[in-house]
């Protein structure tokens, strides 16, 4: 689990109901279930009606991507891959099969199998070069549908306190109870905007900056295959690859600090921007 994505919830989350208790307020005072139940309900039926069932499935397993821990560390990697290369100029090609069997990551694997084999290395970058955008996609799309929800939310959070508001207007007998019953009713926008600035749209961020590094590290790990297979010098390989890292992509992404890195380039863009990529992202998932 990446602790610095946790750690950034949870600090987020703690400094709203501190502020709140700060300001004499009680955190009984947020709760309110008629609220929660139209901010959260109508989200997620709004999103299921932009971006379908289908779509919306991929949500559970993309929180979760977003807040595992970086499964691939470059530096390593490129040991690995010079440490190939020697063996390979040494013992040929075929002298890899064990090595690639005690490899942790399928697709590094995979890619060495093919070179092994014998593929053409043209046929050996387009292919995994679709693997790489196949998986890119998948979890874009799921960012997506986190964007759409952090769009609605806060509108649904309006309409909730548009509807207290008729309710208080319409029973004001009792003015001792109209500036409660104004505050209740502005308990959903509270928990639209809450919901999407603290939740949704971080971790459609979050989702977009793993993504980002994770393509990143993939690619160098097609680059290292690639000059593997040309049969170039192991130190080549290593400038090569070691290239990808001073781009600051490569490097930054798959740490916990170069995911935070990566999170903030995602987030410069803005709520607007999210929102605005979002149709675009879903409606070619239906293409």
């Amino acid at each position: 689990m990446d602790l610095g994505s946790v750690a950034g919830f949870v600090l987020a989350v703690a400094a709203v109901l501190i502020a709140n208790v700060m300001e004499g307020g009680h955190l009984s005072q947020l709760l309110n279930p008629s609220a929660s139940l139209l901010v959260f309900g109508g989200t997620l039926g709004a999103t299921l009606a932009s971006a379908g069932l289908q779509n919306v499935r991929l949500v559970p397993a993309a929180i979760a991507y977003a807040l595992r821990s970086p499964r691939l560390e470059p530096r390593s990697l490129i040991e690995k891959m010079v440490t190939l290369a020697q063996q390979a100029r040494r013992e040929g090609l075929l002298s890899l099969e064990e090595e690639r069997k005690n490899l942790d990551d399928p697709f590094f694997a995979k890619g060495l199998q093919f070179v092994i084999d014998g593929a053409d290395p043209e046929m050996v970058e387009e292919v995994m070069e679709n693997a790489i955008q196949a998986e890119q996609r998948h979890h874009l799309v799921a960012a997506g549908v986190l964007e759409t929800a952090g769009g609605y939310a806060p509108t649904m959070g309006i309409i909730g306190t548009v509807l207290g508001l008729i309710h208080v207007l319409g029973n004001l007998e009792d003015t001792s109870k109209l500036g409660p019953a104004i505050a209740v009713a502005f308990m959903a926008t509270f928990y639209g905007i809450a919901s999407a600035n603290l939740l949704w749209l971080p971790l459609a961020n979050k989702i977009k900056a793993n993504v980002q590094a994770e393509t990143e590290v993939r690619r160098m790990v097609v680059e290292g295959i690639l000059s593997i297979q040309r049969g170039d010098n192991p130190m080549i390989v290593r400038e090569k690859l070691e290239a990808f890292l001073a781009t600051g992509s490569g490097g930054q992404g798959t740490g916990p600090a170069g995911a935070g890195a990566g999170l903030g380039g995602a987030a410069a863009g803005g709520t607007a921007g999210a929102r605005a990529e979002t149709g675009t992202r879903i409606a070619g998932v239906g293409d």
